[in-house]
């Protein structure tokens, strides 16, 4: 039960640990003799998830990359909400309303669908944003 290791890997990004400190120091040596790689320490941030490990467990939030989607799409002070979307909402084609940049609608459609997967309160709201 001591050689248990668990590695992942996307793209060129990889994370590791295992339960004996002496396995890690032999996976990091093996891989740093076969590829250019740094190491980072103890992760704390992955894939846009910041990783907080304390000794009542480990703690994962996407705190961060939300903020900074608010700056990239420039909605930085729009006024948060407390619920989600009532599911009764009916959504249909402003005739009316100013038209919007369609690349920069569905990066911000895309950047929520990223985000929900950590976030099941707004997959409703995400995915009939998705529709339009």
């Amino acid at each position: 039960m001591n050689n248990i290791s668990l590695v992942q890997i996307y793209v060129d990004d990889i994370i590791f640990g295992a339960i004996n400190d002496s396995l890690c120091e032999e996976f990091s040596k093996d891989m740093q003799n076969k590829f250019e790689m740094s190491m980072m320490g103890e992760l704390n941030f992955f894939l846009g998830l910041q990783i907080r490990q304390t000794k009542n467990g480990i703690f994962i939030n996407q705190s961060k990359y939300y903020k900074e989607l608010l700056k990239i799409f420039g909605i930085k002070n729009a006024k948060p909400m407390e619920t989600p979307m009532s599911i009764a909402c009916y959504l249909d084609k402003d005739e009316n309303g100013k038209s919007i940049d369609i690349k920069k609608y569905r990066g911000m459609v895309g950047s929520l669908l990223y985000l929900f997967a950590g976030r099941p309160d707004i997959m409703f709201s995400v995915c009939l944003s998705a529709r339009y």
